[in-house]
């Protein structure tokens, strides 16, 4: 069953080479095309403990330490911007009024863990120079299919018209808009409330594929769905509204703030569409109903940073394919691209041989090199960046990070 984390997608899509995936610089960094700083980022995962804290329950003081020694080892890795993951499963990590405290603090959910960490790591993050941007997931409710082991009180039982089990977990549904309006200001109370750099969405839109299951939205599409040919492109202007309306929302805060998506990294394939990229796997735009290069296009948002989590040569999304594909995706569209990489996998013995190699993700980042709508690459996750297991991160920061690069 495919894990709900950032890893788990990755290992996921790539584990399904087997089935979806085949269906047939020196010291010097390139800025953006846009003309931005160069992104060096890392995203930080609360969702079931992946990064942060270790474990529910610990002390404040402990959670705190933990917290500071991620930001000090993005320092030390000279990175300039951290992706803090806030409301993995419609929770939240700061005291908001729309939904409860997450259970990945305190061990239960809606509890209170006796400090504020959103108000701690964007005060903490900006002591060390470093940029922080808030990481949302819109429309995941539960990794579990049990709405009475949601918290009494929690929006998806006060509501549960709302939300629609699949594949053994709870989300809420895209097509209603009385969700998408509850879930944007619940997210917007945190820009609203703290100083953030940046809002992100994760590649978690309708759920990822469940082999002989349906996403029962049938009542929705009926009430909804007039007007469009099928459920399909129904569902795609679902998840279209969320972004576009998301993108207005914040810029209408009244400070900057940057609105951002890491989508998986495959629009659609050239098989599918002949304005696709040379690949073989599971296509956002079929698959996960996210239009992400209609996103860019439109300037729904204002940095893109698709997870392009294979290495050079790998048959089915190579790595040297996709870069090309996504730099010519945002030419000309102002919107800035960064590259998504899988430091994760870096020295994993049940990875492929290239990511035997500590030189791969360094190879990445010179190849990168050679398109100026690369503005920078963001590695998954704070664990890896904190442990670096093969030392590929340490090659990169010697082949290429030679000296600090402020947000």
């Amino acid at each position: 069953m495919r894990r709900i984390t950032r890893r788990g997608f990755a290992a996921g899509v790539l584990g399904a080479a087997s089935s979806l995936l085949v269906t047939g610089q020196g010291t010097a960094e390139a800025a953006g095309e846009a003309g931005s700083a160069p992104m060096r980022g890392m995203w930080l995962a609360t969702v079931a403990n992946l990064d942060w804290p270790t474990k529910p329950g610990l002390a404040p003081a402990e959670q705190q330490r933990q917290l500071l020694d991620l930001l000090e080892v993005a320092v030390e890795r000279r990175l300039n911007t951290v992706f803090f993951q806030v409301r993995p499963t419609a929770d939240a990590l700061w005291p908001s009024p729309h939904e409860p405290w997450a259970q990945y603090l305190t061990g239960q959910q809606g509890k209170d863990p006796g400090w504020d960490p959103l108000g701690f790591a964007v005060a903490e993050a900006h002591r060390r120079d470093l940029q922080l941007h808030a990481w949302f997931n819109p429309y995941r409710v539960a990794n579990h299919a049990d709405a009475d082991r949601l918290v009494p009180g929690h929006p998806a039982r006060r509501h549960p018209q709302w939300v629609l089990p699949y594949g053994g977990k709870l989300y809420y549904n895209p097509g209603l808009p009385e969700v998408r309006s509850f879930v944007q200001e619940a997210m917007l109370d945190a820009v609203r409330r703290y100083p953030v750099d940046g809002v992100h969405f994760d590649d978690y839109f309708y759920p990822y594929p469940v082999a002989g299951e349906q996403f029962e939205d049938d009542a929705a599409f009926e009430e909804h769905g007039a007007g469009f040919a099928d459920r399909a492109s129904w569902r795609r202007d679902n998840v279209d509204r969320m972004v576009r309306e998301m993108k207005q929302k914040v810029a209408a805060v009244g400070r900057p703030v940057r609105f951002g998506v890491s989508p998986s990294a495959i629009w659609r394939n050239r098989e599918t569409d002949s304005s696709g990229s040379d690949t073989r796997g599971l296509q956002t735009y079929d698959d996960l109903y996210a239009d992400t290069r209609r996103w860019v296009r439109e300037g729904w948002i204002d940095y893109i940073v698709p997870q392009v989590y294979w290495h050079l040569g790998f048959p089915a999304a190579d790595y040297a394919k996709v870069v090309p594909w996504w730099s010519e995706a945002v030419s000309g569209t102002g919107v800035d691209l960064y590259i998504g990489e899988a430091l994760y996998r870096a020295g994993d013995p049940e990875q492929d041989t290239p990511w035997q190699d500590p030189d791969e993700l360094s190879r990445h980042l010179a190849f990168a090199r050679g398109y100026p709508q690369v503005g920078g690459h963001v590695f998954f996750s704070a664990r890896d960046v904190s442990r670096d297991r093969a030392g590929a991160l340490a090659r990169v920061v010697r082949d290429h990070y030679g000296g600090a690069a402020r947000p």
